[in-house]
């Protein structure tokens, strides 16, 4: 064997070798709500890299040099998954060649695939605006879910890095027992609200879990801008009734506005992604928030 073909033969082993022992895991978290629970499960033993600001809608990303670095030299990227990343995350992918975070592969995990998903569908239907055939896939922001969630990460974390396996489930269930033990607060606080107009179906998990409906969407197809026409039939249909609009930090203000000063509603913005380097504190006064909003409709 020659020395250039030796030099290429460690190469790719060491690219293809998983995390030493005493390395922590390089983790490239698709949004800052994964990258949350990356390090609440993975702790000291990981290194994580957000590739999505927390102020920018996930769906609407391009790929970028920066994502591709972090892709490249990650042994574990960590997403949303159901479609959600797919404008951005194939081609970053691609970019960045390195074959372990490729789907199918062990260094790429997907959160929708660890829970059931609602509103599954046959086929992308763009009539009926900008859907996922897999489900919605707004799952972060239903914490019982994300519990589940990083019950699994722990497992694919754990087989990556064995030495570590006990510290990540332990980790992943002190997350769970702390959404536990928030759960039933949140149900009685939102207990009795009105329902909820939101801008998109992004928290449609989380009123799920509270008991509180959905009155309707300011979008009049998931991704569509509000028409007039929309609009004027929501306040058609709801005037008279209460409850609050919610949307969020990336989501325009026009619609909920417009709405809130005819139907005399609350119209509140709430941020659905955790601070860049947000821990599990941050993670639940950020639901804190919604739940907040959610009641102050009564």
């Amino acid at each position: 064997m020659t020395k250039t073909t030796l030099r290429a033969a460690v190469a790719a082993a060491l690219l293809l070798a998983g995390p030493s022992a005493s390395a922590a895991i390089d983790v490239a978290a698709t949004t800052s709500n994964m990258g949350m629970l990356a390090r609440t499960v993975g702790g000291d033993a990981v290194k994580v890299t957000v590739l999505a600001p927390p102020d920018r809608d996930p769906h609407a990303l391009q790929a970028k040099p920066s994502m591709m670095i972090a892709l490249r030299n990650a042994d574990l990227v960590v997403s949303v998954g159901a479609e959600l990343e797919v404008g951005w995350l194939p081609a970053a992918l691609q970019g960045a060649a390195n074959p372990k975070v490729l789907p199918g592969q062990p260094g790429y995990f997907e959160a929708c695939a660890q829970v059931s998903l609602e509103d599954r569908s046959q086929a992308a239907d763009r009539s009926r605006g900008d859907v996922h055939p897999m489900g919605n896939p707004h799952v972060f922001l239903d914490p019982e879910r994300m519990a589940a969630v990083g019950r699994a990460l722990a497992a694919r974390l754990g087989s990556l890095d064995p030495a570590h396996e006990v510290l990540f489930r332990r980790n992943a269930e002190t997350f769970a027992k702390a959404v536990d033990g928030r759960v039933a607060g949140w149900k009685k606080a939102a207990a009795g609200a009105p329902g909820v107009l939101l801008y998109h179906k992004d928290a449609n998990y989380l009123m799920a879990l509270l008991g509180v409906p959905v009155l309707g969407y300011v979008e009049p197809l998931p991704g569509i801008p509000p028409t007039a026409q929309h609009l004027s039939e929501l306040v058609a249909r709801l005037s008279g009734t209460k409850g609050v609009v919610l949307y969020t930090d990336y989501q325009p203000s026009k619609g909920p506005d417009f709405l809130s000063g005819k139907l005399g509603w609350k119209s509140v913005r709430l941020p659905p992604e955790v601070p860049l380097k947000g821990d599990a504190a941050a993670y639940l006064s950020m639901i804190d928030g919604w739940v907040g909003a959610v009641a102050s409709a009564r």
